[in-house]
């Protein structure tokens, strides 16, 4: 059984909302094609593993999808075996431990900062606007190379990579197009005036011939998308599960060595990813209590698949110290999130620095505190009202 009911969850989309103790579900996606939804936590590994569920014919023309936007089979995220091998090898580098170790400095100062505009805003402040927001994009632009000043244009093109709502078809095209035009214009500046980032990096690449111009662009898009909205999301849910339980903030600020086993239960009991990628089975195949046919798709719960009583005893509950099954919320597998390393750390540092600096903080008593996020493939907070 997947316990979706002891927390807040804020909106879902309506394919999530599943009965308790299914395995497998069949669902209609926004686009209108039919899906299987696997919820069971084992049988999520198994998917994330078994290269018989293909990204690669998941992007196709006619496999069904999940929205109504156009796949791209050029992303890391679309392809199979040896050529996402080849493409993640490109940037599994700057994302190793011993580079992440290396912004932890520039990281702190940048967490420092955005927690004195905080204090400075006053008890009733918005800690997604002082902090959960601010703080990814500053380090994704230092690590991506983008122009501090360029922030505000792409801050509200990145929603609509996310969005599942059923707006208009062509609006949203043209929001994409605009966000990929940027970036095609961002690479040509850096091949003129190249600087020590991940960016410049990839375009040296793409220039010795490892890469596309198409994967260029598009691991751009990927990296911006998945250093800033998720992010971005996690950090607010983070502190909203702490803040909903007040004996758990305090145990944190009395007890900071408990903050990395922490840090890995509030990515498990609240991510900001609920979804993974869709898959095509490539042949038919029993799974759990269906059978998948050759050519259907299927798509990995990840907020199910943590919640699942199978894998984690008490799955709503808040538990620092839990030695059971491994959360999903970065996937499994090959296509494991690349960037998992900096997202703890972001995670670590953030609430390291929030405990230490405001051990009373808790959720503003008026007016509403929390304001959520709605119809996008992410989750996460557009206010999170705090005061201490």
């Amino acid at each position: 059984m997947r316990d979706l009911r002891d927390r807040p969850l804020g909106p879902l989309p309506y394919f999530l909302e599943q009965p308790e103790g299914e395995d497998v579900v069949p669902f209609v996606t926004p686009a209108g094609d039919r899906m299987w939804l696997v919820c069971d936590h084992s049988l999520a590994r198994r998917v994330l593993t078994d290269e018989r569920f293909s990204r690669a014919e998941a992007v196709k023309p006619h496999a069904p999808q999940l929205i109504d936007a156009q796949p791209v089979p050029a992303s890391m995220a679309s392809m199979d075996g040896t050529e996402h091998t080849r493409l993640r090898r490109l940037v599994a580098g700057a994302f190793s431990t011993r580079r992440i170790a290396a912004l932890r400095t520039d990281i702190e100062r940048l967490a420092d900062q955005h927690l004195d505009a905080l204090a400075a805003a006053g008890p009733g402040a918005d800690l997604v606007h002082e902090l959960a927001e601010p703080l990814p994009v500053a380090v994704l632009c230092s690590l991506l190379g983008i122009p501090a000043e360029d922030v505000d244009r792409f801050r509200s093109w990145v929603e609509v990579l996310f969005d599942l709502s059923p707006g208009t078809s062509k609006e949203k095209a043209r929001r994409r197009l605009e966000l990929a035009i940027y970036m095609a214009d961002l690479i040509e500046r850096k091949r003129r005036h190249p600087t020590a980032d991940l960016l410049t990096n990839m375009i040296e690449a793409h220039d010795r011939g490892e890469m596309s111009m198409g994967e260029l662009l598009t691991m751009g898009l990927a990296l911006l998308m998945a250093g800033y909205e998720t992010t971005v999301g996690q950090l607010g849910l983070s502190v909203l599960s702490l803040l909903s339980e007040p004996m758990a903030y305090a145990e944190l600020c009395e007890q900071p060595e408990q903050l990395v086993p922490t840090v890995e239960e509030l990515l498990r009991l609240n991510p900001s990813t609920p979804l993974s990628f869709s898959r095509v089975a490539l042949v038919t195949m029993s799974l759990g209590s269906v059978t998948v046919r050759a050519g259907e798709a299927v798509m990995v719960s990840l907020l199910h698949g943590n919640r699942d009583s199978g894998a984690f005893p008490d799955p709503g509950q808040l538990r620092p110290g839990r030695r059971d099954a491994v959360h999903l919320t970065f996937g499994h597998g090959i296509h494991r999130c690349v960037g998992a390393p900096l997202a703890r750390l972001q995670l670590q540092v953030a609430l390291e620095r929030l405990t230490r600096r405001f051990p009373t903080l808790r959720l503003a008593s008026r007016p509403e505190p929390v304001v959520w996020k709605d119809g996008l493939g992410t989750r996460g907070l557009a206010r999170l009202l705090v005061e201490w």
